[in-house]
């Protein structure tokens, strides 16, 4: 992959160290359409931000207040980290999505797990703002509505870690959820240019970063949600990628990108 001029003017002027890589986790969330096939939902960063006027999928840093508190006891085998920071990715996995989005993976106490809550009201609108200005934890809100975290519906996907040139890195979780019946996605988050549902192979002209292109092709090769589902139980989420550069004499770089 041939890097763009501002990716390739800081690859060649960097000297190191590399920064912290920051951990951070995102959401493909995925919905039927058509007879068999299937899109995902996608946003355009806001220009301001980190990485802006790419297409990416819903998610950011873990937050010292992600810490879900019942949950799956296998997450720090799944994702490759000891069980308090595995955790932290999951909490930060849902939260963002809900902050970005709208849609809450969660249900009733007690309830069988086929069940999901709806978050239609402006009671929920506010309570999702206040979520995604810290005044609200997502345990704090889960608690007082009685519900849980309804983590199985994450399906871990993969993990990328930033190219060390650049200087805001992330150790990021990809995951892969399907949307709620329940719920509708809406462009809430003030973080985003515009979003839109696409099937993945309509994504191909779009402004995307590696992992963000690279989780949509391994998409593109299902034919529909079950064959996602049934992918991700053979996918790796606890080793990182991590692309590398080439520099050439010429002054040029190549990104070189495993495949996860």
């Amino acid at each position: 992959m041939i890097l763009p001029p501002a990716m390739l003017k800081r690859a060649r002027e960097f000297t190191g160290p590399p920064a912290t890589a920051r951990p951070a986790a995102t959401v493909v969330l995925l919905r039927p359409s058509g007879s068999a096939s299937f899109e995902v939902y996608v946003l355009k960063r806001a220009t301001t931000m980190v990485f802006g006027g790419v297409y990416a999928f819903p998610g950011g840093t873990v937050d010292p207040s992600d810490r879900p508190s019942t949950i799956r006891t296998d997450w720090a085998d799944r994702l490759g980290v000891p069980p308090e920071q595995a955790h932290a990715v999951v909490g930060a996995a849902a939260r963002e999505l809900f902050e970005e989005t709208g849609v809450l993976l969660a249900g009733p106490v007690g309830e069988p797990d086929r069940t999901v809550a709806t978050t239609d009201g402006v009671d929920w609108e506010s309570d999702r703002a206040r979520v995604q200005r810290r005044e609200l934890s997502m345990t704090e809100l889960l608690e007082r509505r009685g519900l849980r975290l309804r983590d199985d519906l994450l399906l871990p996907w993969a993990r990328w870690i930033t190219p060390e040139f650049e200087p805001k890195r992330f150790d990021t979780w990809f995951f892969v959820a399907l949307l709620p019946e329940s719920q509708a996605t809406h462009d809430v988050s003030g973080e985003a240019d515009g979003t839109d549902w696409l099937e993945p192979a309509a994504t191909a002209g779009l402004p995307m970063l590696p992992p963000t292109r690279h989780t949509l092709r391994h998409l593109a090769a299902c034919s529909t949600i079950a064959d996602v589902i049934a992918a991700s139980a053979h996918r790796d989420a606890a080793t990182p990628v991590q692309p590398r550069i080439t520099l050439t004499p010429d002054g040029q770089a190549t990104l070189h990108v495993p495949s996860p």
